[in-house]
């Protein structure tokens, strides 16, 4: 177990925003993390996967937990389906990997999200028509009030677009592993994001989950910065859901423009934060070292590397404040503040 006070957790958050903690611990094992004397730890107490979906908006006065339970195991359902277990820590794309490279669908369109396992059962991450939801058969917790093994399936985890109970149980439940249930049989999802287009010219029945994830790669590397070369959190802001009604009168006050949207079965409709934000001419503005990513302008960015909270928070309430204005819709971060 590793454990440092006064902890820079610059490393720790892909916006890489400069802060620390009263005190890091990173566990290896499930019974380490048991035998933590939680009363005597700095509070609060704040568990945390990659950082990639938060922003420190100053130091953190307590304690910051992080899962190092790194193990894929299979389980042989049958004729088609396979249950993956996945400890909490594992980098989550390494998931995907290990998936498509055994030939088995249902990850492949999560491919590059970064993050680990753990947090991304917590945030229901999605991507090109797919949710971590589609794929989880449940989540193993541990239970902070009395420290029992809980497992819930995915119908009691309240999962929803980027939400689940566990963002409302903040502290309470800990992510230990993710059960995930994935199929041979042949099952790409291709009409999303300009997946199908990418994949021209190939025989969509010699597909493989390797050859969709290759395409899903290509896709966010042409528009997404590397995490490893420039600061951000990925999608900054949530795609708002409307009720008809109010998307109407978006389309009647944009014409002649075609609003990009997609039809929800329950008759509401998500239109792109993204082209609202492009729209305004956000593409590429600037507070501070804070940027709005040129090719995606969804994406705010450490620019300078040297960009602080305040800079960051800036441009996101100039984003609010003019999408509100012009749309009559009001966006809502996807990044977590802390």
């Amino acid at each position: 177990m590793k454990r440092i006070e006064n902890y820079d957790l610059s490393s720790h958050n892909t916006f890489r925003m400069k802060a620390s903690c009263a005190l890091y611990i990173e566990y290896d094992t499930v019974a380490e993390l048991m035998e933590l004397d939680w009363k005597n730890l700095p509070a609060p107490v704040m568990h945390i996967g990659a950082g990639s979906n938060l922003l420190f908006t100053g130091d953190y006065p307590g304690t910051v937990l992080h899962s190092n339970v790194k193990y894929i195991k299979y389980v042989d359902m049958g004729l088609d389906d396979v249950l993956m277990t996945v400890g909490a820590g594992v980098t989550f794309d390494d998931f995907v990997a290990k998936a498509c490279d055994a030939g088995l669908w249902g990850a492949e369109n999560l491919s590059l999200i970064p993050g680990e396992v753990g947090a991304a059962a917590v945030q229901n991450i999605g991507a090109y028509g797919v949710e971590a939801k589609d794929i989880i058969a449940g989540v193993v917790c541990l239970d902070t009030r009395d420290w029992s093994k809980t497992v819930f399936k995915t119908p009691e985890c309240g999962y929803g677009y980027r939400d689940s109970m566990f963002k409302h149980e903040k502290g309470r439940y800990i992510i230990t592993s993710v059960l995930f249930r994935l199929t041979r049989k042949f099952s790409p999802k291709l009409d999303y994001g300009g997946v199908r287009k990418a994949l021209e010219g190939l025989d969509e029945k010699a597909l493989t989950p390797a050859i969709v994830r290759g395409a899903i790669i290509d896709i966010r590397r042409a528009k997404l910065p590397d995490p490893d070369e420039v600061g951000s959190a990925g999608s900054f802001f949530k795609n708002p859901v409307m009720p008809r009604e109010q998307f109407e009168k978006i389309v009647a006050q944009e014409q002649p423009k075609e609003i990009p949207h997609f039809d929800l079965p329950d008759g509401t409709v998500k239109v792109p934060a993204a082209w609202m934000i492009d729209t305004l001419g956000f593409k590429g503005a600037r507070s501070g070292g804070a940027q709005v990513y040129e090719k995606q302008p969804l994406v705010i960015v450490n620019a300078s590397g040297e960009a602080t909270a305040q800079d960051v928070l800036d441009l996101e309430n100039q984003i609010i404040n003019s999408v509100k204005q012009r749309f009559g819709v009001e966006l809502h971060p996807e990044v977590e503040h802390i």
